[in-house]
């Protein structure tokens, strides 16, 4: 895939989104899940930029924390993020990104649009949560009393809002998407 200006301005814009919204509202913590907007924001980069494009943004945020950069919830970043029983989220960010990509270049039709965000939630919340679920039990020391259904009871807190926001983002991307690609005399097939 060769990569035109526009398409490397489009990727690092939604990194830099990522940023911002993982660290917006992470001050809140449920359990061991800090409350941020990145589902919101992956599934977003996936519906406008394509699978490809959008999975390239995502892995570049991935890479950007991991280098050190203060990006990931909470201001946290560097290699140590590879352990956190959160790190499964981000790494689904790549995943739900290229998935929901995927399933828009198949049928761009409002309505999946939004099919395609809140199955992309549901493959952050699965991924993610599992993540989290193996990493308190073999390698991050789990809380008393921790068990399968306390992590899954953990995201029951988010889940409304990302229900919310991924609906709003199916919508919004619809929108957005073919305004983005004639703003810039691009065809979204050449970029996906």
């Amino acid at each position: 895939m060769k990569l035109r200006a526009i398409d490397i301005t489009l990727a690092a814009l939604f990194a830099a989104l990522m940023a911002i919204g993982a660290n917006i509202t992470s001050f809140i913590v449920i359990g061991g899940v800090p409350i941020t907007l990145t589902t919101f924001f992956s599934i977003l980069s996936g519906l406008i930029l394509g699978s490809r494009l959008g999975a390239i943004s995502m892995t570049v945020y991935a890479l950007i924390g991991l280098a050190g950069a203060p990006v990931f919830a909470q201001f946290s970043g560097g290699p140590s993020s590879l352990i956190s029983p959160t790190f499964g989220f981000i790494l689904s960010n790549i995943l739900v990104a290229y998935t929901v990509g995927k399933i828009i270049e198949m049928k761009s039709t409002r309505t999946n649009f939004v099919v395609a965000a809140l199955i992309g939630l549901t493959i952050n919340y699965v991924f993610g949560t599992n993540w989290m679920y193996f990493a308190y039990q073999l390698w991050f020391g789990a809380p008393e009393g921790f068990s399968y259904a306390i992590a899954w009871l953990w995201m029951v807190a988010p889940l409304p809002k990302d229900i919310i926001f991924s609906v709003l983002a199916g919508g919004l991307a619809y929108r957005i998407r073919g305004k983005v690609y004639k703003a810039n005399k691009v065809e979204s097939q050449t970029i996906a």
